[in-house]
C-alpha cells in the first residue's frame, strides 16, 4: 500500500484526488489548518478522518512533523490562495501560502527524505493570456498577470531548481481551468450556476458579474485529478500542460448555463434579463485568453478530458438546483 499526503485535501481538487487515490487502495493523508470553524464538508464521506493533520505551509516546522510522521510515498501539494482577483487584494499572503509555501514544502522534504515523490499544482495563470500566443505548451513563455501566477511561477521554477540541484522527483501540472459541482462559490463558473439556481427559486433577479468576455479552457476537476495522479507513476518526473483544447467566454458559459436550466426546469431565464456588468468584479489586470495544449500528456500519460463543456455545466446547473430545493 502506498501512502500520498495531500495539501489543500479540503479543497474541490483535494477531495476528489483523496477519492481517486483512496479507490487505487492508497493510505491518504491530508494537511488541514486549524480554524474556528470546519471547511470539511467536501472530505466529510471519506473515512480519512483519522489521517488528517493540523498544520500550515507558512509554519515549516510543521510540515517537518508531518512529513516525518506520515513518511508518504508521494505529497500531493494543492494548498493555495487560489482565487486570481483576491490575490490582489492579498498579495502578500499570497505570495507567502502559494509561493513561500512550496518552498517550506520542499525543503521540507530535501531534508526529511529526497525520495518522496512530489506533485506541485501549476496554472495557465502564468501565461500572458494573449490570442496570438494560444494555445500555450510546455515550452510556452510565461507571463502572469496577477500576483497569483507571479507566485506559482516562482514555486514552479523553485520545483525545477530542487529537481536539478538534489535529484528529486518533482512534477508540475500547468492546469487550465477545471471545475466542478465542488467548486467554491467565489468562482465565476460556481456563482452563475448557484445563481442560477438563485433565480429559479426566488432568491434573487440578478447575477452580477465582471469581464464576461474573457475566454478560458475549462475542463471537470475529477478529469484533472487523474493526470495528477498519473504524473507521478511516470519513471522520470515531467511537467505537463492539462487542458481539454477548447476555449469559451464567460459569456459562453453563461448562455450554456442558461439554456441547460431552461430545458431542465422549463424557466426562460436570457442574458439581457438577468445579467449585470458590475466593475467592482473587474480585475486590475485581466488575462483574457486563455486555450491549452496537452498533447505531451495525451502522448506520454494516455490521459484525456471524459467530462465535456456541456456535461460539465449541466453537472454544475443540477447541484447547485437540487441543493437550493433543499434549503428552501
Amino acid at each position: 500500500m502506498k501512502t500520498a499526503l495531500i495539501t489543500g485535501l479540503t479543497g474541490q481538487d483535494g477531495s476528489y484526488l483523496a477519492e481517486l487515490l483512496i479507490e487505487k487502495g492508497y493510505e491518504v493523508h491530508g494537511i488541514v489548518r486549524r480554524a474556528s470553524t470546519f471547511n470539511r464538508e467536501r472530505i466529510d464521506h471519506l473515512d480519512i478522518q483519522q489521517n488528517l493533520h493540523y498544520g500550515d505551509m507558512t509554519d515549516f516546522a510543521s510540515l517537518i512533523k508531518i512529513i516525518t510522521e506520515v513518511q508518504p510515498d508521494e505529497i500531493y501539494n494543492l494548498a493555495a490562495q487560489s482565487h486570481v482577483a483576491v490575490s490582489f487584494d492579498t498579495p502578500q499572503y499570497t505570495g507567502q501560502v502559494d509561493a513561500i509555501g512550496t518552498l517550506n514544502l520542499l525543503e521540507a522534504v530535501r531534508i526529511v527524505d529526497k525520495n518522496i515523490k512530489i506533485y506541485q499544482a501549476s496554472t495557465s495563470e502564468m501565461f500572458a493570456g494573449n490570442v496570438e500566443d494560444c494555445p500555450y505548451n510546455e515550452d510556452s513563455k510565461f507571463s502572469p498577470k496577477s500576483p497569483y501566477g507571479v507566485a506559482k511561477l516562482y514555486s514552479y521554477e523553485l520545483c525545477r531548481i530542487y529537481k536539478e540541484s538534489y535529484g528529486m522527483f518533482i512534477a508540475s501540472g500547468i492546469l487550465f481551468n477545471h471545475e466542478s459541482e465542488r467548486r467554491g462559490e467565489n468562482f465565476v463558473t460556481r456563482k452563475i450556476t448557484k445563481g442560477i439556481a438563485d433565480i429559479l427559486h426566488g432568491k434573487t433577479t440578478t447575477i452580477k458579474l465582471g469581464n464576461i468576455t474573457a475566454e478560458r479552457d475549462w475542463g471537470h476537476a475529477k478529469d484533472y485529478v487523474k493526470a495528477m495522479w498519473l504524473m507521478l507513476q511516470q519513471p522520470e518526473p515531467k511537467n505537463y500542460v492539462i487542458a481539454t483544447g477548447e476555449s469559451y467566454s464567460v459569456i459562453d458559459f453563461v448562455r450554456k448555463a442558461f439554456n441547460i436550466a431552461n430545458r431542465l426546469y422549463g424557466s426562460d431565464l436570457s442574458v439581457e434579463k438577468h445579467i449585470e456588468s458590475d466593475s467592482e468584479f473587474m480585475r486590475p489586470n485581466e488575462v483574457q485568453t486563455l486555450l491549452g495544449d496537452s498533447s505531451r500528456a495525451r502522448d506520454e500519460l494516455d490521459w484525456q478530458p471524459e467530462i465535456d463543456f456541456e456535461r460539465l455545466i449541466t453537472l454544475m446547473v443540477k447541484n447547485d438546483y437540487e441543493n437550493t430545493s433543499k434549503q428552501a
